[in-house]
């Protein structure tokens, strides 16, 4: 072997001794092993873990995926710049600690998207140039991803519904500054914070309450009696701050920000949390609430008879497509947040019945005040 072939091989085996050589015309030629598909660099602009001043040789130039090249202005700030052996974006992946509602939604859509294809983690990940690691977190909603990796995915898995995949892109798109309900974040439960980013962000609430008054009508008196039933019962400060919470969610429904219809059960209509006074006042806001044009309140009343699965709390939240509804049930252990499209069936179904079945509006009012009058006289 002549000594000029022996160097050139070493060279190839370590690119780093002669960027150079390598970036040449005649370095394009492939490391046995290697692939010449380098990964998608769009995806850098929405990752946010990548430098700014790193560029990607073009997949024209055929250079292995492993190999990259960085701008004599790069991170090092050496000139000439330098071959590194893995891309940037691929190699600071710095999860996010708390991924919002939306962006677990999107991946959660993600994951489906793979599973109706019947596509593994793994093999997700070779056909779009990810780790399986990465493909875990995307899932989870921990890293981000760009509109045009979106895409790559949605191609790969077949998926040809364009209003989702829209739908999906505008939740990778959108820049808007955090929510109200931030601010509360670490200082009371993620379950109650989750709850208002649930009904921040839907075009149309729906709920269905039996055990008390909706949480979106309830009065400040009303809904500080129910924070104090709790089990075991929360010490004041926190009564009072669950409370101002409360109070601020619920100007979308009342400024007619987001259209709102709750079905009421009778039986949250007659439960007393604090005595028949405290009930009557909100019996009288719940009327008024009523002659609101964005606000539709009716109620169950006990002669409906039985409904199955009707016990539940829930608000039925409606998305910019009916794929991306979503459902929040109350439970003793905390909010639960559905969206699988078997159980959004379910609820729909639910709500059909609840509208087939309740009392016009104007009945409604006219039920809600007698029950007010029958609270006003035992309070006498």
């Amino acid at each position: 072997m002549g000594e000029e072939e022996k160097n050139l091989r070493i060279r190839r085996r370590e690119p780093g001794r002669d960027a150079a050589a390598l970036r040449c015309a005649g370095s394009r030629r492939l490391l046995p092993g290697k692939t010449g598909v380098t990964d998608d660099p769009s995806d850098r602009a929405n990752d946010d873990h990548s430098p700014v001043s790193d560029q990607v040789l073009p997949r024209s130039q055929n250079f292995p995926l492993s190999w990259y090249w960085a701008a004599p202005d790069g991170p090092t700030g050496k000139p000439g710049g330098r071959l590194r052996s893995t891309p940037p974006w691929k190699e600071v992946m710095a999860p996010r600690a708390n991924p919002t509602l939306r962006q677990r939604r999107l991946g959660a859509e993600l994951r489906r998207m793979r599973e109706q294809v019947g596509f593994g983690g793994s093999e997700l990940g070779r056909l779009v140039g990810m780790s399986p690691a990465q493909v875990t977190q995307m899932e989870a909603g921990k890293i981000g991803i760009s509109v045009e990796r979106l895409r790559t995915i949605a191609a790969t898995c077949m998926c040809v519904n364009e209003p989702l995949i829209a739908a999906l892109s505008g939740i990778i798109t959108e820049r808007e500054k955090p929510g109200w309900w931030e601010e509360y974040r670490g200082t009371l439960s993620d379950d109650f914070v989750d709850v208002a980013e649930f009904e921040g962000q839907a075009r149309r609430l729906t709920t269905y309450s039996m055990a008390f008054i909706p949480g979106l009508l309830q009065t400040g008196s009303y809904a500080s009696a129910v924070f104090a039933q709790a089990v075991p019962p929360p010490p004041r400060h926190e009564v009072d701050l669950r409370t101002a919470f409360r109070m601020q969610r619920q100007r979308i429904v009342r400024s007619g920000a987001t259209p709102y219809s709750a079905f009421i059960h009778e039986a949250a209509l007659r439960m007393q949390f604090s005595g028949p006074a405290v009930l009557a006042e909100q019996l009288d806001a719940l009327i008024e609430d009523s002659t609101q044009s964005t606000i539709s309140i009716r109620v169950v009343p006990f002669d409906v008879g039985a409904m199955p699965s009707s016990s539940e709390n829930f608000t039925y939240a409606e998305g910019v497509i009916p794929e991306l509804d979503t459902a929040q049930v109350d439970t003793s252990l905390g909010a639960r947040i559905f969206d699988a499209p078997a159980h959004m069936a379910r609820f729909r179904s639910l709500l059909a019945r609840f509208e087939s079945r309740a009392l016009s509006e104007e009945e409604t009012r006219e039920f809600i005040g007698s029950i007010k009058k029958e609270m006003e006289s035992k309070r006498e």
